[in-house]
């Protein structure tokens, strides 16, 4: 079996147990689940004769103009989602926090809830973008979340809501329409939605950064990793192909670059943390 370490201070930093360590994930870890990117084919959508890209699609502005169209789209990705399972590094992931307990915490971009399914808490999981299984009243009448009815977890064979599914869909408390909760493209990060702050508060604490399948194209992933560089923390990027966070992570102390996916390299450094015998 190849090895991707050797560097003795990325060992001594695993297996201390006064080091905070922090993972941070993108859409590469769910890729190796059979999840498309989501600004791959599967993302475009036609309405009319107009064919729509996911950035005009994932708006707030788009919800208010054609609630029903930006569902139907949602719950098409919501099925795609629910049809893949874990993989290896999902359930590494699990393990790690298992073992380190309040010592890791998991930042995760991804809305499609197998970081949870594999295992990890929603205590030590900031979901920064949401979670595409639930929703939250649009008119903001309630802060809590709700599920998604079992009805409209289903394949989706049409790009339509009939009655009962818009029903469903609307708040119960003041009749609006509830929304997927997540990060949209025109929206900003908050605390009590995103957990934004919790984020960089952990960022400012953190000794060991490993950044899994994430190349850096939204703003608080960035702020993150610049926060753990600037606080001479280490950072190792695990990626196919080199990103804008494989020099920062070269750059930072006794940090790397490692060009593979996330289920090559997280068995191995769960194994650093492991007490012998398990």
């Amino acid at each position: 079996m190849t090895s991707f370490f050797d560097n003795s201070q990325i060992k001594d930093i695993l297996q201390n147990p006064n080091s905070q360590i922090t993972v941070l994930t993108g859409a590469g870890i769910s890729a190796e689940s059979g999840i498309p990117t989501f600004r791959g084919e599967e993302g475009y959508w036609t309405l009319g004769s107009k064919v729509y890209m996911p950035e005009e699609m994932a708006t707030l502005s788009m919800f208010r103009r054609f609630p029903e169209e930006v569902w139907s789209w949602y719950l098409y990705r919501l099925a795609v989602c629910l049809h893949a399972q874990p993989n290896t590094a999902h359930y590494v992931l699990a393990k790690m926090e298992t073992t380190l307990d309040d010592r890791f915490t998991l930042i995760t971009q991804n809305i499609d809830n197998l970081h949870i399914r594999a295992g990890n808490s929603l205590h030590n999981t900031f979901q920064i973008h949401g979670n595409i299984n639930f929703t939250r009243c649009s008119n903001n009448c309630h802060t809590h979340l709700l599920m998604l009815e079992d009805e409209l977890i289903l394949e989706r064979t049409k790009k339509t809501l009939n009655e009962k599914e818009v029903a469903l869909l609307l708040c119960q408390n003041c009749g609006a329409w509830l929304r997927p909760h997540v990060l949209w493209f025109d929206e900003s990060y908050d605390e009590v939605n995103f957990r934004f702050e919790s984020s960089l508060k952990v960022a400012l604490n953190t000794d060991l950064l490993i950044v899994v399948g994430t190349s850096g194209a939204t703003a608080l992933p960035n702020h993150i990793v610049s926060l753990v560089h600037e606080n001479n923390g280490t950072i190792i990027d695990v990626n196919p192909e080199e990103n804008t966070f494989s020099s920062i992570a070269d750059d930072s102390r006794n940090g790397m670059f490692i060009k593979a996916t996330a289920v090559q390299v997280l068995p191995e450094i769960l194994e650093f943390i492991l007490p012998e015998g398990n």
